[in-house]
C-alpha cells in the first residue's frame, strides 16, 4: 500500500521500496470511464493521480529528494505519466484496465526516457511481490484465482463462470492453426476479468485478449474471428428464440438450416429482405450451406461485415451470421434465374469461397426489398438552371442508396460569361459545385457510408484554375468543397502543348460548345479554330497562358491537396468499345469506370473483383479456375441489371440497353507474394500483364457466352466489339492519333485472341463493357488480402475504418522470417519503430527487403509500367494510386507525363509521405507501445480512409 516514507529516508532506502504504490495503487473515485481489475478481482475507478505519486516515490527512492534533483524528477514523471495516461487510454477496447497493464505501461515509459535504474528497480520488484503472492497463496491453500470469478447472467443472477465452455471455444478457435496458444488466450482472458462481469462481457474479452496477440502470429487473427463468431451465434440464435447453449462451431453447423430458416422468417417479418426469398427450395438452399468457411475469416474481415453488412432489427441486434449473409446475397442475384436454386448455390459457393467479391452496394442489398446493387453512376450536367439543380437533384436520389457519383461539369458555362435570359453574368461553375458538395455531405446513404461524389472538369474550361483550387484549406470557403473529390479530365492536345512548351488558351463552353463532344484529331481541329477565333477577337471570352504554367498549377495543387486528379480524355475515348452510343465525359468517383453519358442516360456500372490470391500458386496463375470462377462471376454481374433498384429513369434506361459490368482484381501484391516475385520488377511487370490479359480473356469471353444464351446487349450493333475490335486491338486507335512519339505500350499477347475475336462478332456481348479494376477497400479486407492491384502499405501497421482499429501485420513476411529463425519480440519492436519497414533492419536479408519493400519504398514508375500492361487489355480503366516518398516538381512532371505515354486512361489518388504522418504503434498488449505518439494515417481510399468506399 501507499509509503509513508519521507524524502530524506527515501534516499537511504533500497531503491525497490516505494514502487509498492504501483504494485497495488489504491484508487480514488474519478470519472473519467475508465476502472481497474485489482488482483482480488474488484474493481475501481482509475485514477491516474495514483501513477503519478507511485513514479514520484520510485524516483526519490533512487535518486533521493534534495533540491538539486526535485525539479527534475517533478518535470519527468508529469511527462511520463502522460505519456502512461494516453497509451492506457487509446489501446483500451473496453472500459477496464489490469493492474498488470497499469505496471507494463509503466515499466516501459521508465525504460524509453532513459530512466534505467528506476525501470530496474521497479522490475526487480516486481518479480519480488510476484513470488510472495504465489508462496501466500501456497500457504493459504487457495485455489486459481481464474476459478472465483462470478458472472452476471442476462436475468441479473450471477453463477460461477463456464471454464468448460471457455475452454472449449477457445481450443476449438485454435484448432488447426499453427503457433498460436489457447492456454495463452484463457490466462489473459481470466486475467482481464472482475467479479460480476457481464456473461456476454466475456465473449468480447476473449476476443479482444486474441486481438492483442495478432502483432506477434498473424494466426491470432483468424482465432479472434472465430472467437467473435461465438458472439455472432449468441446474439442471433436469442434474437432468433433458438438454443443460446450452442458451445462450439461443430455444434452450429448442425443447425445451421434450421437457423437460416428462421432467420428468413424473421427478416421477412420484419421487412428487411424479399419475402420471395422464401419461395426458394430452402431444404436444397440449407444443405448447401457450409459452416466450415466461417472459420476462413480474419478477425477485420469478420468484424467489418458483421458493424456494417449484416441484416440487424431497428434495435441493431443483427440475426444475420456470415453463410446466411452470403447465401442472402446469392439468392437475390438468382431470383430471376430460371434454375434459381442451383444459381444461387453456384453463386453462394463462389462468395463464401472468397474466389470472388460482390461490390459493397450489392452485398448490402442484394436480397432486400430495395436491391440498388450498382456502384458506380456517372451525370453530366447541362449548362442551364433547370438542368444544374435536376442533376444535383439526381445526385441525392442516387447517392441515397448506396452509389458513388461521377459528375461532369464541363457544359456549365464559366464566370463572366453572358447569360441571354437575365441579361447578366454567370457565376461559373465553381457556386454550384459547392451545392454539390454539401448535397453529398447531407445525403448519407442511410448512416452506412457518406455520400461521395467526384466532379470533373475539361482543361480548356475558363474556370479550371478555380477548379484547381477548390479543395485548398485557405481562401474564400465559399469557394471551396473540402468534401468532393475533383479530376481534371486532360485532352492529348494539352499535354502536346505541355511537352512542345506551346500556349493553352482557355474558353467559356457556351462559346465553344463542341469542344465537350469530340475527341481525338476532331477535337484538336476545333479547338485550334477557336484559338484563331480568340485572336482575332470574335469570342469574348477567353485566356491564354503558357502550358506548361497551368500543368504545374495542377501538379501542385495534385501534390497541395490531392486533387484534382490526373484522367485523361482521349485514351478513354478513343478506346471506348461503345463509343458510337456516345461521348465519356468522366470518370466516376474513383476513376476506373469510363462509360458516356448524356441528358438521356446516366451511366451506371455493377463491380466485382476475383481474388487473384486464390488462383495463384507459387508458379502462377491456375488458368482452369480462373476461368471457372470469371463464368460465374460475369453471370452474376449480368444478373444485377435486371434486378437492381433504379432510382432515377435516365440510369435504369442507360443499364438495360447498355449492359456494363467491371471485373476487377485484388490480391495482385498476395500473388507475388506467393510467387517470390517482388513488385519493384520486370517479373511483377509481366504477372500484371498475363493475369489481366487472362482475366480479360475469360470475363471477354464469358460476356459472349451470356449473349449466346441470353442475346446481345441492345446497343451492339456499331460497338467496337461487332467489328471485330477488343479492348487489345483499339490501341491502334490511339496510335493513329497520337504517334509512336507519345504512346509507348508494348503489345506483347500470349493466348489465342483470334478465335475469340470471331467468336465476338459472331455471337456478339452481352455487356458493352466488361472490366474495371476499383479500389476494393472494403472487400478485399472481408477477403483477409490485399486491396486491389495495391502495394504493401505498410507491413505492420494499424488500420483504421468505421468498424474501428485493427491491428495488420504481413503474415508472408512473418512466415519468411520464421524459416529464417527471425521472428521474435524483438523483430515486431523494431518493424513498428520503422513504421513497418524491412529496410532499415540490418539483420534482414536483401532478398527479403525487396519482395516485401512497401508502398512509399518503391520508385512509383514501376506501378506506372504495372498499370500500363493492364490497361491495353481493360476495356474501362482502373483505379491506380501512386505513391511517392519525397515527391518533388520535376519527380510529379516525369511521373504523369510517363502515365500518359504509357496510355493509362486515369490515375487515382498521389499519396507522399511528406503530407502525412505514419502510426507507428499496433494495439500491442504486454509489450506495449513505441514511443511515438499517434499520427494521422494516410488517406488513401483504397487504403485506410473510413470514409471513401462507394466503390468497393
Amino acid at each position: 500500500m501507499a509509503s509513508t516514507m519521507s524524502a530524506d529516508t527515501a534516499s537511504k532506502t533500497t531503491a525497490t521500496a516505494p514502487v509498492a504504490d504501483l504494485a497495488e495503487p489504491e484508487q480514488i473515485s474519478q470519472d473519467n470511464g475508465l476502472y481497474v481489475i485489482r488482483r482480488n478481482r474488484k474493481q475501481t475507478s482509475f485514477d491516474p493521480s495514483k501513477i503519478t505519486v507511485a513514479m514520484t516515490k520510485a524516483f526519490l527512492a533512487v535518486e533521493g529528494g534534495n533540491a538539486a534533483t526535485s525539479s527534475r524528477i517533478h518535470q519527468t514523471v508529469a511527462e511520463l505519466t502522460d505519456q502512461v495516461v494516453e497509451v492506457l487510454t487509446r489501446r483500451s477496447d473496453s472500459d477496464t484496465l489490469h493492474i498488470e497493464d497499469i505496471q507494463d505501461q509503466v515499466e516501459l515509459a521508465l525504460m524509453r526516457s532513459g530512466e534505467h535504474k528506476v525501470a530496474r528497480a521497479y522490475v526487480l520488484y516486481r518479480e519480488e511481490q510476484k513470488k510472495k503472492r504465489a508462496e501466500d497463496d501456497s500457504e493459504e491453500g487457495l485455489i486459481d484465482d481464474k476459478h472465483i470469478v462470478d458472472v452476471t447472467l442476462a436475468d441479473g443472477t450471477k453463477a460461477p463462470i463456464d471454464h468448460v465452455r471457455l475452454t472449449a471455444l477457445v481450443n476449438e478457435a485454435c484448432k488447426g492453426l499453427e503457433d498460436v496458444d489457447s492456454q495463452k488466450i484463457i490466462d489473459g482472458t481470466c486475467r482481464n476479468l472482475f467479479d460480476g462481469v457481464k456473461e456476454k462481457d466475456v465473449g468480447t474479452t476473449l476476443v479482444m485478449t486474441a486481438r492483442t496477440l495478432i502483432e506477434s502470429e498473424p494466426n491470432y487473427s483468424k482465432v479472434a474471428a472465430r472467437l467473435l463468431l461465438d458472439n455472432m451465434r449468441r446474439e442471433a440464435l436469442g434474437f432468433l428464440e433458438m438454443n443460446t447453449a450452442i458451445a462450439t462451431q461443430e455444434e452450429m453447423a448442425d443447425v445451421y438450416g434450421d437457423y437460416f430458416k428462421s432467420y428468413l422468417n424473421k427478416a421477412i417479418e420484419l421487412e428487411l429482405i424479399d419475402p420471395r426469398l422464401n419461395q426458394y427450395d430452402l431444404e436444397k438452399i440449407t444443405a448447401a450451406l457450409d459452416a466450415t468457411r466461417d472459420l476462413q475469416f480474419t478477425y477485420l474481415g469478420l468484424q467489418t461485415l458483421f458493424d456494417r453488412y449484416f441484416i440487424h432489427d431497428e434495435d441493431g441486434t443483427r440475426f444475420e451470421l456470415p453463410q446466411a449473409f452470403f447465401m442472402r446475397v446469392a439468392m437475390g442475384l438468382a431470383i430471376n434465374e430460371i434454375d434459381r436454386e442451383e444459381r444461387a448455390i453456384e453463386f453462394y459457393r463462389l462468395l463464401s469461397s472468397f474466389d470472388f467479391m460482390s461490390s459493397t452496394p450489392t452485398l448490402f442489398n442484394s436480397g432486400t426489398l430495395r436491391p440498388q446493387l450498382s456502384s458506380c453512376y456517372l451525370t453530366t450536367v447541362p449548362d442551364h438552371l433547370d438542368g444544374i439543380y435536376g442533376s444535383i437533384k439526381d445526385n441525392a436520389l442516387l447517392s441515397k442508396f448506396a452509389g458513388g457519383l461521377g459528375n461532369d461539369w464541363s457544359r456549365v458555362r464559366g464566370l463572366g460569361s453572358h447569360i441571354k435570359g437575365t441579361n447578366g453574368k454567370s457565376q461559373g461553375v465553381v457556386p454550384f459545385l459547392k451545392v454539390a458538395n454539401d448535397t453529398a455531405v447531407a445525403v448519407n446513404q442511410g448512416g452506412k457510408r457518406k455520400g461521395a461524389v467526384c466532379a470533373y472538369l475539361e482543361t480548356w474550361h475558363i474556370d479550371i484554375e478555380d477548379f484547381l483550387e477548390l479543395r485548398k484549406n485557405t481562401g474564400d470557403e465559399r469557394r471551396r468543397t473540402h468534401d468532393m473529390n475533383t479530376a481534371n479530365w486532360i485532352p492529348d492536345l494539352f499535354m502536346k502543348r505541355v511537352a512542345e512548351d506551346g500556349d493553352w488558351t482557355l474558353f467559356s463552353p457556351n462559346e465553344t460548345p463542341d469542344l465537350h463532344d469530340l475527341t481525338g484529331l476532331e477535337f484538336e481541329q476545333a479547338y485550334t479554330a477557336y484559338e484563331e477565333k480568340a485572336a482575332n477577337g470574335e469570342i469574348k471570352i477567353s485566356r491564354t497562358l503558357k502550358a506548361n504554367d497551368l500543368w504545374r498549377k495542377m501538379l501542385g495543387m495534385l501534390f497541395e491537396t490531392g486533387h484534382p486528379w490526373v484522367t485523361f480524355k482521349d485514351p478513354c475515348n478513343l478506346r471506348y468499345t461503345n463509343q458510337h452510343a456516345g461521348m465519356v465525359h468522366s470518370s466516376n468517383l474513383c476513376t476506373e469506370i469510363t462509360l458516356h453519358t448524356n441528358d438521356q442516360e446516366i451511366a451506371v456500372c455493377n463491380l466485382g473483383s476475383v481474388n487473384l490470391t486464390q488462383h495463384t500458386t507459387d508458379t502462377g496463375l491456375d488458368m482452369a479456375k480462373l476461368e471457372k470462377t470469371i463464368t460465374t462471376a460475369m453471370r452474376m454481374l449480368d444478373n444485377v441489371i435486371e434486378y437492381n433498384y433504379y432510382s432515377v429513369p435516365q440510369a435504369r434506361n442507360s443499364n438495360l440497353r447498355h449492359r456494363p459490368v467491371g471485373m476487377g482484381i485484388m490480391g495482385f501484391q498476395d500473388a507475388l507474394y506467393k510467387m517470390r516475385i517482388p513488385y519493384s520488377s520486370d517479373d511483377a511487370v509481366q504477372f500484371a500483364d498475363t493475369s489481366m490479359e487472362a482475366v480479360s480473356y475469360y470475363a471477354i469471353k464469358a460476356s459472349s457466352d451470356l449473349a449466346a444464351e441470353r442475346g446481345k446487349y441492345n446497343s451492339f450493333e456499331g460497338s467496337l466489339w461487332s467489328q471485330g475490335i477488343l479492348p487489345y486491338d483499339s490501341l491502334i486507335a490511339m496510335k493513329k492519333h497520337r504517334g509512336e512519339q507519345y504512346l509507348q505500350v508494348d503489345e506483347g499477347t500470349t493466348l489465342d485472341w483470334d478465335s475469340l475475336r470471331e467468336q465476338v462478332k459472331r455471337v456478339g456481348m452481352r455487356n458493352s463493357n466488361t472490366m474495371a479494376i476499383a479500389p476494393t477497400a472494403t472487400i478485399s479486407n472481408i477477403c483477409g488480402v490485399s486491396q486491389s492491384i495495391e502495394p504493401t502499405y505498410q507491413n505492420l501497421f494499424v488500420k483504421s475504418n468505421l468498424s474501428g482499429e485493427f491491428t495488420v501485420i504481413n503474415p508472408y513476411m512473418v512466415k519468411d522470417l520464421k524459416e529464417l529463425g527471425l521472428w521474435d519480440e524483438v523483430m515486431v519492436n523494431d518493424l513498428k519503430y520503422y513504421d513497418g519497414s524491412t529496410q532499415e533492419i540490418d539483420r534482414i536479408p536483401d532478398d527479403v527487403k525487396a519482395l516485401y519493400a512497401t508502398a512509399f519504398e518503391m520508385d512509383a514508375r514501376w506501378l506506372i509500367e504495372a498499370g500500363s500492361r493492364r490497361q491495353k487489355w481493360i476495356d474501362q480503366a482502373q483505379s491506380l494510386n501512386l505513391y511517392m516518398a519525397e515527391p518533388s516538381g520535376k519527380k510529379l512532371d516525369n511521373l504523369y507525363k510517363l502515365a500518359w505515354v504509357r496510355g493509362l486512361k486515369t490515375t487515382y489518388y498521389l499519396r507522399s509521405m511528406g503530407a502525412t504522418g505514419v502510426e507507428k504503434t499496433s494495439d500491442a498488449g504486454r509489450d506495449g507501445e513505441t514511443q511515438a505518439s499517434p499520427q494521422e494515417a494516410p488517406k488513401v481510399c483504397s487504403i485506410l480512409d473510413p470514409d471513401c468506399e462507394a466503390c468497393q
